[in-house]
């Protein structure tokens, strides 16, 4: 039987929330900041630390909050065209909504199911006006060949690195490579402040008006100088985090590299497992020049049903969890020229995986694979 409680047995996802986070919120509910204060300085600052040499790091409220950020300081405005992958949460992609851009859906790399650099540059044309790339489950997109096409072009390059925080691209980490890169600290994330956000941004001269559009386009600085010379003079939004957030980020912090280290066996374990069974391929794998972040654990199934099915029968939970976007007409309905995605469409399958889960919980979830569906 699975080590997780019977009752739930192997859930699909479980929070991170470090032990030591309920004394430091507990210190920032009887302190005097509670809203944007010293502990989001402090979390950007440890962030820019661990993970970051080039870029700087604006903690927001979400990692949708990033992205629309990321994309006005890319200058996308109505009519912009916009290459976005296809296969990617819909906070990818709804904030280009928002600004009245052109959405232009790329086609999946069907052995990674991140986005497709051949399709990219058939897309790209004089009308475009960035490239949006996801590093899906954790695994680091084609990054040399997409910086390529948008230097070509001279456009700016944005990544979604929602799923990959730890990831690294040829010995670079992840949100340090592009113009702007963003991540998700929701609730089932490596690192999880309830929900929130960080943007990372390369040129160093947008930071403060970043700082503005991130609170009602106001200069807080020049606010708390107690006298008028914080004019408002562009649209902002109510986007920044808090430091009750950023104290539970400050806590899981502290221990990532123990996470991330967990979260990288427990994926080696299902290669391990898996390898060899007819009719189910690990994505993410044989790529040497990149280290995936382990966020999901994703498949390739024949007769996905029919596996999901007997997962069920084990108390094994599965989901696709991710669906491709033009599937919504809110995104503008489905698209024709999309083969790769139209091929995995009914076969990719997420299978748990998180710091709940031990060892022997994913031997036994190839053992009910092993068994036949």
């Amino acid at each position: 039987m699975p080590l997780m409680q019977e009752n739930e047995g192997i859930v699909l996802f479980y929070p991170n929330v470090p032990e030591n986070a309920v004394a430091e919120v507990s210190k920032v509910l009887s302190s005097r900041w509670i809203g944007q204060g010293p502990k989001v300085a402090q979390f950007e600052k440890e962030f820019e630390s661990k993970f970051l040499t080039e870029n700087l790091a604006l903690a927001v409220g979400s990692g949708t909050d990033a992205l629309h950020l990321a994309y006005i300081l890319a200058g996308i405005g109505p009519g912009d065209e916009v290459i976005v992958p296809v296969f990617t949460c819909t906070a990818t992609n709804i904030p280009l909504l928002y600004l009245g851009a052109k959405i232009r859906f790329a086609d999946v790399d069907p052995r990674t199911l991140n986005i497709n650099v051949d399709h990219v540059r058939k897309l790209v044309n004089e009308h475009t006006k960035a490239i949006v790339c996801v590093h899906y489950a954790g695994l680091p997109c084609d990054m040399d060949e997409l910086a390529g096409i948008a230097k070509e072009c001279n456009i700016p390059l944005i990544d979604d690195s929602a799923h990959a925080l730890g990831a690294t691209y040829k010995g670079r980490n992840i949100g340090d490579i592009t113009d702007f890169s963003i991540f998700s600290f929701q609730a089932i994330k490596h690192i999880t402040t309830g929900d929130g956000g960080m943007l990372t941004i390369k040129n160093r001269d947008l930071i403060e008006k970043t700082k503005r559009l991130r609170w009602f386009g106001i200069d807080r600085s020049a606010k708390q100088m107690g006298h008028w010379e914080n004019d408002i003079c562009e649209v902002g939004y109510k986007y920044q985090m808090n430091d009750i957030a950023a104290a539970l980020g400050l806590a899981a912090l502290a221990e990532f590299d123990k996470t991330l280290m967990y979260r990288k066996q427990l994926f080696a374990e299902y290669e391990k497992q898996l390898a060899g069974i007819d009719g189910i391929k690990l994505i993410g794998t044989g790529v040497e020049d990149r280290e995936h972040a382990a966020w999901l654990c994703t498949v390739l199934a024949d007769r996905r049903p029919d596996l999901m099915n007997k997962l069920r029968s084990f108390n094994i939970e599965s989901s696709q969890v991710h669906y491709r976007n033009d599937r919504y007409t809110v995104l503008g309905g489905r698209r024709s020229d999309l083969p790769n995605m139209d091929m995995v469409e009914d076969k990719y399958l997420v299978l748990p995986l998180h710091l709940k889960m031990k060892r022997q919980d994913v031997e036994y979830i190839g053992k009910v694979i092993k068994s036949g569906w």
